[in-house]
């Protein structure tokens, strides 16, 4: 059972209300510190998974039960590390930890561990392998979409073949190192990534292109076979060069400001075999054309290039062989080493002054790598330009060192890259993802399609005459990161009706923890100066708003603020404002709990959430609350009570714990009388299965003879719910069938089939899964078993939709005909 916070142990008589509540979190506080789960992991505060996993490895091995038989506390300790671990390793979790520590989560996680041995040989198989890329749910899709081509080996730590294929893709992936990525997916750790994706089996290997289907790897799992497969999705031209065209085909590529490396083939000296060269012209695509000539058959033509024996050049634009130094002789044939020397002697990305920068950025978008004496960024981003080509976003480049004046004023203090949208200076975003070429590129992209914009002193929305979104966060939270890519989702969503910013509190500190809000919402009225800040290093008084950790997440909308709780997913944010225009919790006050839930109707029933705004569980609570109150919108109300507002109430309620939620039915001779959640589980789900229980039932249960004479023999629609006591999809959609059924109230009948006690009416019906949804129109005669439609799909809206639908069609012919077959 989830944690309530007891308000009679932290508010004793004789001590105020604010001065309890600090000396509770003070407590909070030191019992925080003394198990803080970055510090068990040994790990800070802005590690990333990888990070984590591998520290957790490292502890397993020495500090599992099984290498420590003599210890006794050995138990106790390792599920301390355990449950630091399950809960850091998930988004979500990790961000409740940062904001209310340990009373903000479920007891259950963590609660059980594996053995030494799948530590030692089956966790984490690829996360030492340099070359080989771990992906979780939050970086897949932007990876995939990049514009290079991954391939990618979905596989489960307890999978043998899986564990047999590893050294394979070991060597394979050194093999093709920069040639194409190579990444490995831990169904174990995201199973929902992997269901998504079709993954069935294990290791499921799969080839992905941007904006094309998948292609799966169906041979022998030997490195020679992963070559060939991967190579021949790599389908840059390589050039054959003779007579008849060397000198078009050099001067269109110089024209368009690319290079060429030319292998030059004879019987003496060293030449790039064919795998290289197309190797190389994949890794080089968009910056360098490769071509080949054959110097036994092109004798001549190789001479003018100066070349006698078997060689390699790089001749970049307006280069000369008689020119000393314009071309590059590489000494290797090495695809790697190659690629580095290319890279290295390309010219580097158009330099932007502050005379220039503000003309170049008025009307065109560019990407921006900002840099600082010391440190030069990657030759990689060489290739920005060839990836952002076809989005019409030019790359290039600010020395913050000459230009310092320029990037002061941007508030640009480190080596960053931005993206300017063509608006002129001032609207640009920053990228905080990581440094690699697949993760730039996909945020490119993004942020000149999205509406997000970095803010600073001058244009953060003091004034808020508009709606605004603001998201405080810092460049080294995890959770921070993850939440950018979905707000610049929501941003396009949302174009036009609302403006969104991000405001970086390792910079502006000073705003951060000065900003005036009033901050409201479904939960009340409240007006305070807060601050913004990481839990680690928080002082005491914030600690009253509950803003916590990074993100806080914000919205203004005029006079009042919200602030907002929720998944960090764009869906999650929707929600979150439409709520904010059209409520789906009542806020409840002493008045309008007495008139509205004690003095409701008959065959009304509300369900109210009593909880306190400092309480940690609460506060979690308070999106699923939300979510449940839209999901059972029109059956049953949904409101809540402010105990810290109206703590006298609370109290003559026999609310003694927070979060209390209670469920008032619809019996209006007991008005008093109520249930209480007693539940495992406070999500949206869970809760309104337990709310939609209370209801009475709208569906029937159907056996064998009572199937063959109502809806076989009968005048009536029907839609059926065929299923399994056991079957726990069909548990999850009895409360839906429930929300159909009254939905359909007066037109369809609704019946449910229990296939354990009555297999045989299910069989005889064409059964073969559970739940099956089945429609059974009545068209004057009598109806076979097999006469009903199925409807594969099992949401309430989608059901009962498509029901109409087909009543609609069916209107004509039931209308004609005779009503004695009626």
């Amino acid at each position: 059972m989830g944690y309530r916070v007891v308000h009679g142990v932290l508010r004793p008589a004789g001590l105020t209300a604010s001065l309890v509540f600090i000396l509770g979190v003070l407590l909070v506080a030191v019992c925080a510190d003394a198990s803080d789960y970055y510090k068990l992991l040994g790990v800070s505060r802005e590690a990333t998974t990888r990070e984590i996993r591998q520290a957790f490895k490292k502890l397993a091995l020495t500090m599992h039960p099984d290498k420590n038989p003599g210890d006794s506390s050995a138990h106790e300790k390792f599920l301390k590390v355990n449950r630091a671990y399950e809960v850091l390793k998930d988004e979500d979790l990790r961000k409740k930890y940062d904001k209310y520590g340990e009373k903000g989560l479920d007891e259950q996680q963590g609660g059980r561990y594996e053995s030494w041995n799948y530590y030692r040989y089956d966790f984490g198989i690829y996360d030492d392998d340099l070359e080989i890329i771990t992906l979780d749910s939050g970086e897949f899709e932007a990876a995939v979409d990049s514009g290079e081509i991954w391939f990618v080996n979905f596989y489960s730590p307890r999978c043998s073949h899986c564990h047999q294929l590893a050294p394979t893709w070991r060597e394979f992936a050194k093999e093709m190192d920069g040639v194409i990525r190579i990444g490995a997916v831990n169904c174990g750790d995201n199973h929902h990534l992997c269901r998504r994706k079709g993954i069935n089996s294990y290791p499921s290997l799969y080839i992905y292109r941007a904006g094309q289907r998948p292609e799966k790897f169906t041979g022998e799992r030997n490195k020679d076979n992963l070559v060939r497969f991967s190579m021949q999705f790599i389908t840059t031209t390589v050039t054959e060069l003779w007579q008849g065209n060397v000198f078009t085909e050099i001067e269109n590529a110089f024209s368009s400001g690319l290079s060429w490396l030319i292998t030059f083939c004879s019987d003496t000296g060293d030449c790039l075999e064919p795998r290289t060269r197309q190797k190389l012209a994949g890794m080089l695509d968009g910056l360098v054309k490769v071509g080949w000539m054959d110097c036994t058959i092109q004798q001549q033509l190789c001479d003018s290039f100066q070349v006698t024996s078997g060689a390699t050049g790089l001749f970049p634009p307006g280069s000369a062989v008689d020119q000393h130094g314009s071309v590059l002789w590489v000494k290797t044939l090495d695809s790697r080493e190659i690629y580095n020397q290319v890279i290295d002697h390309l010219p580097d990305l158009e330099l932007l002054t502050r005379d220039t920068f503000k003309e170049k950025l008025a009307h065109h978008r560019w990407l921006i790598s900002f840099r600082f004496s010391g440190r030069s960024a990657s030759s990689e981003y060489k290739k920005l330009q060839a990836f952002l080509r076809s989005d019409h976003i030019q790359v290039g480049r600010v020395d913050c060192a000459a230009d310092s004046e320029l990037c002061r004023s941007l508030y640009i203090h480190k080596p960053c890259v931005g993206v300017f949208k063509g608006l002129g200076i001032h609207d640009f975003e920053i990228h905080h993802g990581k440094e690699v070429l697949y993760n730039i590129v996909g945020f490119a992209r993004d942020s000149v399609r999205a509406h997000v914009t970095t803010l600073r002193p001058e244009n953060f929305p003091s004034n808020r005459k508009e709606p605004w979104l603001v998201d405080f966060f810092a460049p080294w939270c995890p959770p921070c990161r993850a939440l950018l890519p979905e707000l610049r989702k929501a941003s396009i969503q949302l174009a036009g009706q609302m403006k969104f910013g991000t405001l970086d509190c390792t910079i502006h500190h000073d705003l951060c923890s000065t900003v005036s809000l009033e901050i409201s919402g479904p939960r009340g009225l409240l007006r305070a100066g807060y601050q913004v800040f990481c839990r680690q290093s928080a002082p005491l008084s914030v600690f009253q708003y509950n803003i916590q950790a990074y993100p806080t997440t914000v919205i203004f909308n005029g006079s009042s603020v919200h602030e907002y709780e929720g998944h960090h997913s764009a869906d999650g944010i929707l929600e979150f404002i439409q709520d904010l225009v059209n409520p789906s919790v009542v806020v409840l006050d002493p008045s309008s709990f007495t008139e509205k839930v004690k003095g409701r109707g008959e065959g009304q029933t509300w369900a109210v959430d009593f909880y306190a705004p400092w309480c940690g569980p609460c506060q979690a609570l308070m999106p699923e609350w939300r979510r449940m109150a839209r999901m059972v919108s029109g059956q049953i109300l949904v409101g809540s009570v402010d105990c810290q507002r109206f703590q006298t109430f609370c109290q003559s309620q026999g609310v003694r714990a927070y979060p209390e939620v209670r469920l008032y039915a619809g019996n209006t001779r007991q008005p008093e009388r109520f249930s209480s959640y007693n539940g495992w589980h406070r999500d949206a789900h869970s809760l309104r299965a337990w709310t939609l229980s209370s209801l009475p039932r709208a569906s029937v249960d159907l056996t064998p003879q009572t199937f063959r004479s109502q809806v076989l023999s009968g005048q009536d629609h029907w839609v059926l719910d065929f299923y399994a006591p056991w079957c726990g999809p069909c548990q999850h959609f009895a409360p839906e069938f429930e929300i159909l059924a009254r939905m359909l109230k007066g037109k369809v009948r609704a019946g449910k089939v229990d296939c354990q006690a009555h297999h045989q009416t299910c069989q005889s019906a064409g059964i073969t899964a559970y739940p099956t949804v089945r429609f059974y129109p009545y068209l004057g005669a009598r109806r076979n078993e097999h006469s009903g439609e199925h409807i594969n799909s099992r949401d309430a809206n989608t059901i009962a939709d498509i029901i109409s639908h087909r009543l609609q069609q069916l209107s004509p012919r039931l209308q004609n005909t005779p009503k004695d077959e009626l």
